[in-house]
């Protein structure tokens, strides 16, 4: 096994570019900190740093250990935290973290606060998969998901996308929009990996999906652009609550077109519960009759 305090060392190092620099970041003395390096490549049997005079480099071998180093640290603050923490961290798609979660993560924490703290990491649903997957998260709230045998999953939420038009435009005043009709409309993209295409692809079968305009990487880019009048998107309808209250922007309702947001989490060992916030979620589900 590899010693986290040598590996904090040799990170240390690389990071700010001298043993002098590594050890005022890590309060130590700097011979501590040269100790370490020291029986870390003894240990490993390669050169980690280069040292002369004018400094030193990290060599090609460290620097391709490196993220190893890291997923290493990481696990090892991780495990600590599970032993001695109370905080639970939990992914979630950018757009549901952004527009639907705050108010559960909000209400946990206030009926539920001895139970811990939430770490909230929002990001895209590739890469909160990945970080589910790699033990990063102990649970999350996805677009999708793809079953896997060592998680539990179940419907969360069902949430309609709608068509989002500036008010000046043609099909402002149309009330809703049909599939024959909506297939004809190039469509500026937010944010890929979502699962809107493969939802789009199920949804309009033999038409073909909507011809595609400017790929802009988020929902709120998305928005800017249909209020600029450079286009019209689909959204969920959470994401522009406030912008038709204001009346900014103008959604329109699609029959039978709606995401089925997934809760996800590590199976527990034994008869053990899932983490305080999953069954937090799952409670509001099932009021909700999902």
């Amino acid at each position: 096994m590899l010693n986290p305090v040598w590996l904090k060392s040799l990170v240390a190092i690389v990071q700010t570019g001298s043993f002098q620099s590594a050890a005022r970041a890590l309060g130590l003395a700097q011979p501590t900190v040269s100790q370490h390096l020291q029986k870390l490549e003894e240990q490993v049997g390669v050169t980690l740093v280069q040292r002369s005079r004018s400094g030193c480099q990290p060599t090609t071998r460290a620097l391709a250990f490196m993220p190893h180093a890291t997923a290493l640290l990481d696990m090892h603050a991780r495990a600590l935290e599970a032993l001695h923490g109370n905080r639970e961290r939990v992914g979630a798609s950018s757009n549901i973290g952004t527009y639907l979660l705050q108010p559960f993560v909000r209400s946990y924490l206030t009926t539920a606060n001895e139970r811990g703290e939430v770490d909230l990491r929002i990001a895209a649903n590739p890469d909160v998969a990945d970080q589910l997957l790699a033990g990063q998260l102990d649970a999350a709230i996805m677009e999708w998901w793809l079953p896997h045998p060592d998680f539990e999953h179940r419907l969360w939420r069902v949430e309609p996308l709608v068509l989002i038009v500036s008010p000046d435009h043609a099909l402002a005043e149309a009330g809703c929009i049909e599939r024959d009709r909506l297939v004809d409309l190039p469509m500026l993209g937010g944010e890929p990996g979502s699962g809107t295409g493969r939802l789009l692809t199920e949804y309009f079968g033999e038409l073909g999906v909507p011809r595609s305009g400017m790929q802009l990487g988020s929902t709120e880019a998305v928005k800017q652009a249909v209020r600029a009048g450079l286009g019209v998107s689909l959204v969920m309808a959470s994401a522009v609550q406030d912008e038709v209250r204001s009346g900014a922007l103008v959604a329109l309702p699609i029959p039978g077109l709606e995401k089925r947001l997934q809760l996800i989490w590590r199976k527990p060992p034994g008869n053990l519960h899932p983490p305080g916030f999953v069954r937090h979620l799952l409670e509001e589900a099932d009021l909700a009759g999902l």
